[in-house]
Formats: structure tokens, sequence, C-alpha cells
């Protein structure tokens, strides 16, 4: 029985830091295909599925595109995008090193972004970004991708 434990607990960490090791290239080649084809020019990225059937922009309108302004070092174009993109760039960065650090040492960083205060306080950004990002008056319309 121990021995099981043992192989099973082995193999488990095994695969989880493969996959660690998958998500980092994935997210890594995901920010080389945003950086260098503008979102704007090229028709490969996903468009935003509210958008295209309300015209109502979500609180992810326009990351792609301000991704792009930000790795090209447009830091208020990526702003006029979306203006929370600062704190997403936190978090995916965070994220994507905690699993560098995980595929690496089988451990990655402490997970903050999972907290349920830091989950609850950002879906209520994110409700009220988007709401106001959609009212037709200024100054909200400046929110507006």
């Amino acid at each position: 029985m121990q021995l099981e434990e043992t192989i099973t607990t082995v193999s488990n960490g095994i695969s989880g830091r493969l996959m660690a090791a998958a998500s980092v290239v994935g997210i890594a080649g995901s920010s080389v295909m945003v950086a260098a084809f503008n979102p704007t020019d090229v028709h490969f990225f996903p468009v935003c599925p509210l958008y295209e059937l309300t015209g109502f922009a979500c609180p992810g309108c326009g990351l792609t595109r301000g991704f792009h302004a930000l790795f090209h070092g447009d830091m208020s174009t990526a702003l006029g995008f979306n203006a929370l993109l600062p704190i997403w760039a936190v978090i995916i960065a965070y994220v994507w090193v905690s699993l560098v650090v995980y595929a690496i040492r089988g451990k990655g960083l402490p997970m903050w972004p999972t907290n349920p205060a830091f989950l609850w306080t950002f879906m209520i950004v994110l409700l009220i970004f988007g709401v106001a990002r959609n009212i037709p008056a200024y100054p909200f319309t400046l929110l507006f991708p």
C-alpha cells in the first residue's frame, strides 16, 4: 500500500510539472503571437461574442489589442483599449512565473489570485467596469475600447 501511494504521488507530481511546462509554453506562444500580429489587421484572433451579439463591450474587450500595444511600448494606446490592462498583466505575469517555478521545482508561488477575497473584489471591479464602459455618456465613453 505504501509503495502504491508513493508511485501515485510521484506520478501526479510529474504530470503536474509537465502540465505547468505546457502552460508556460502556451502562454509564451500566445504572447509572441499577440506581439507579432496586430489584432486590428489580422482576423485569426477570436472576437468577443458578447460584443458581436449585442454591441456591448465586456470587461475583457480590448485586451488583445491592448496587449499588442503594450508589447510595442505604447502604454496610452494600451490603456485606451482596456483601462484594466495593468491589473490583467500583473495577474497573468504572476501566474506565468508561478507556473515556471512549479515546472522547475514542483511547487509554485502562493496563489493570491485564487484567494476568495481577491476573486470577489476583482469580480465586483469587473462588473462595475463592464457596466460603466457601456454607458453612452462622457466620461464613460472613454472606457469603451
